[in-house]
């Protein structure tokens, strides 16, 4: 029983069954602009919420190299700034914005910080949990939701799951394929 649970929480799961698509949903920018998910239809997002101050903070290189290696090909990856786990994301936009750029040269999308899970997460999240049943809702920094480019959730990863394992670089590889 352990087993078939630690393999199902590192899985990436398939889902569509609902009618609400991936783009349906809007954030604002770290920069406080408008970022409805819509300007990226027909493409792959990788939508993970962040924390500056986890242990799976590291993360954020890994998700640049992901960007920097699909964005030309289409991937976006948008990163979520969240408090929700531990108090791990105190500060302010600007102080998020700055920590990323400084301590890992961050250039994909963030977006301003939002509650990701219970009554006050963001709409994004609410349907996240409604797709995929409460079990696959964020439950620490650094989950991972790949939508495809027709904006059903193509798959999820938990925190644990690095942004450069083979898991998630197969899931975007067949995500780009199916937007192209």
């Amino acid at each position: 029983m352990l087993v078939a649970a630690a393999i199902a929480a590192v899985t990436p799961t398939p889902t569509g069954a609902g009618t609400a698509k991936g783009f349906d949903f809007a954030f604002t920018s770290i920069d406080g602009d408008p970022l409805p998910l819509a300007q990226y239809r027909g493409r792959p997002v990788l939508v993970v919420n962040t924390a500056s101050r986890c242990g799976f903070t590291k993360q954020y290189d890994g998700l640049q190299a992901l960007w920097e290696k699909y964005r030309d090909r289409g991937l976006v990856v948008l990163g979520v700034p969240s408090n929700d786990f531990g108090g791990q994301e105190p500060g302010s936009t600007e102080q998020i914005k700055e920590f990323c750029e400084v301590n890992f040269a961050i250039d994909f999308p963030m977006t301003d910080k939002y509650a990701v899970t219970g009554e006050d997460a963001h709409p994004f999240y609410k349907w996240v949990v409604e797709e995929l049943g409460a079990g696959k809702a964020p439950r620490w920094n650094f989950y991972k939701y790949l939508i495809a480019p027709d904006g059903t959730l193509a798959a999820s990863w938990p925190s644990t799951t690095k942004p450069e394992s083979t898991d998630i670089a197969g899931a975007v590889e067949a995500a780009l394929k199916a937007g192209s």
